[in-house]
């Protein structure tokens, strides 16, 4: 596959439930600008990046969960070998310059997604999240505000 100019490593994360029109419209811009994407290979946000990333002509690494029930058919890429969810989250985000994130809802404490989220903030790196009304924030600025809700109650 053939590389962008920017030598962008870019990281996704999602809900496994179908995205949005507006997700979708997001993804397919951020993915043209990266050279290569890590996804986590469920059904969902993912698959929808894997098709994204062929049609930009970008690398993709696929980092599959040890849980195949969820997953999505394996595809191009390379295909690496499989690990727990929390495990190959945390190894998207090592990987990547910046992470995009396409959530099913605001931040939740038992989500997957969000956890991964957390996760790349903590670490320092650059997060995108688009929202399912097609709103797009820094997943700090999410964070931040929903912790600042959540202690408010």
């Amino acid at each position: 596959m053939m590389a962008n100019e920017t030598g962008a490593v870019l990281g996704m994360t999602g809900t496994r439930n179908p995205i949005t029109a507006a997700q979708q419209s997001w993804l397919d811009a951020q993915v043209w600008d990266a050279d290569v994407l890590h996804h986590g290979a469920c059904v969902g946000a993912d698959a929808a990046a894997h098709r994204a990333a062929i049609d930009a002509g970008v690398d993709i690494v696929v980092h599959p969960p040890v849980d195949e029930r969820l997953m999505m058919p394996r595809g191009l890429g390379q295909w690496l070998p499989a690990k727990p969810y929390l495990d190959r989250n945390r190894d998207i985000v090592d990987a990547c310059d910046r992470l995009i994130a396409l959530p099913d809802g605001p931040p939740k404490p038992k989500s997957g997604t969000w956890y991964t989220v957390r996760y790349a903030v903590e670490r320092g790196k650059d997060v995108t999240v688009c929202l399912p009304d097609g709103s797009v924030h820094r997943g700090a600025d999410l964070l931040a505000a929903h912790e600042g809700a959540a202690g408010a109650r």
